[in-house]
């Protein structure tokens, strides 16, 4: 687990590892979602690189009656 410290313009930096592994690129945009008592943060993906992602998704389980 990586530790990161918050700047006094709170900035943090992504440990190497992570980025390397996540391929984030200078620029990137991320969505910010706070959660219980964390933050999260979702690359956000241009949408043609979204295509084909939920293929073979299983769909078989039960739903919620309306």
């Amino acid at each position: 687990m990586e530790t990161v410290t918050v700047s006094s313009d709170f900035q943090i930096e992504i440990p190497l590892s992570v980025h390397e592994s996540l391929r984030i690129q200078p620029g990137q945009k991320f969505q910010v979602l706070l959660y219980d008592d964390r933050i999260e943060l979702i690359p956000v993906k241009p949408i043609r690189e979204m295509r084909g992602f939920l293929e073979g998704i299983d769909t078989t389980i039960e739903r919620e009656r309306t």
